[in-house]
């Protein structure tokens, strides 16, 4: 259980929404100003945006709605944008962040129930679901449907937890979490939050929430083309999944070649039992042998992966204390600086 914080218990938390943005000049404005002010618990709440290197109005009209915002010269990626965000918010002293997306898919007034369970000490990290109650499911193409729940069987998979919705922008994190977090997806975000937590034990809480399922104005900037989408979080997937459990991953990868490998071999010993030859089918002895070295190597891998391990969970211990360091000078230096005003990357 996360208890609150000391400055939290004391004169309520302090909390900032972090909005990612990319040419949302439509939606911007009224995403901003419908974000509640006034939550029980929280003794301030200001905006963020992250603006990605928009080519529209959307710095403009943030600022012009009284948001602070952070500004990439170029596109780099929601992944990208949300990292900037939360170490913004730690340096303005967030006891709280949450993210949502610019698009107005998601209610801003939705936020006092989002953060509720980490108010009450009840979790660090807590996310918005639109399938966890299936009266609550939007509206959306079978396709893009499907995706998302084979998204979340992959991750409930490798993480162990029964996850509905691993792919909602829509989620809130306490301070301690997000200091120790530690992403580098430069596309997406999302999903390796959840490996992200789970190498930490840090386990969320889904809160069904209604969710608008399609953009009122464009498409998706991160989710127009479905397969493209799918493969290149997959690819975050693998990576996370292969730095952060090693031996899972390539042993898995070793009973493959090995199973390909025995195959091949049966297959030239029934040839041979057969046909007292191991011609024309010499090559299934050399591919096998080949399937076989490689099932070694992955094992290897593996073994070196835990060592390697062991060394990561020490840089990931020093880099939280680290950086709750750097953020809390920061955070006293930050009302001295300004948190309105715009800020390039």
């Amino acid at each position: 259980m996360k208890e609150p914080s000391e400055q939290q218990n004391r004169k309520g938390a302090f909390l900032v929404v972090v909005i990612p943005a990319y040419n949302e000049e439509m939606t911007i404005s009224e995403v901003i100003s419908r974000v509640p002010r006034h939550i029980a618990g929280i003794s301030e709440v200001r905006v963020l945006v992250v603006d990605d290197g928009s080519t529209d109005r959307t710095r403009e009209l943030a600022l012009a709605a009284g948001a602070a915002v952070m500004t990439h010269r170029v596109n780099r990626g929601v992944g990208s944008a949300y990292r900037t965000g939360v170490e913004k918010a730690l340096a303005m002293g967030a006891d709280i962040i949450v993210n949502m997306d610019a698009d107005g898919q998601f209610n801003p007034a939705d936020i006092p129930t989002l953060i509720g369970p980490i108010l009450r000490g009840e979790a660090g990290f807590v996310t918005a679901s639109r399938f966890k109650d299936p009266a609550l499911v939007p509206d959306m193409s079978p396709v893009r449907l499907w995706g998302n729940r084979m998204m979340s069987r992959l991750i409930s998979r490798i993480t162990g937890w029964r996850l509905h919705d691993v792919s909602c922008g829509f989620r809130a994190c306490s301070r301690d979490v997000a200091l120790s977090l530690n992403l580098w997806g430069a596309f997406t975000y999302t999903q390796e939050t959840f490996l992200d937590l789970a190498f930490k034990g840090v386990e969320p809480v889904e809160i069904p929430l209604v969710v608008r399922g399609e953009r009122e104005h464009g498409k998706s900037r991160v989710a127009r083309n479905l397969w493209s989408y799918g493969h290149r979080a997959f690819l975050i997937i693998m990576r996370a999944y292969r730095d952060y459990w090693p031996w899972k991953f390539f042993s898995r990868l070793a009973f493959a070649s090995f199973a390909i490998a025995a195959c091949l071999g049966g297959f030239l010993l029934y040839w041979r039992i057969t046909h007292k030859s191991f011609s024309p089918h010499l090559w299934s002895g050399f591919v096998g042998g080949f399937f076989a070295m490689m099932g070694m190597f992955c094992l290897l891998m593996g073994l070196v992966g835990e060592m390697l391990k062991s060394i990561r969970l020490n840089q990931e211990r020093m880099l939280y204390y680290l950086r709750k360091r750097h953020f809390e000078k920061l955070g006293n230096e930050s009302g001295a600086n300004g948190e309105r005003q715009g800020v390039d990357e």
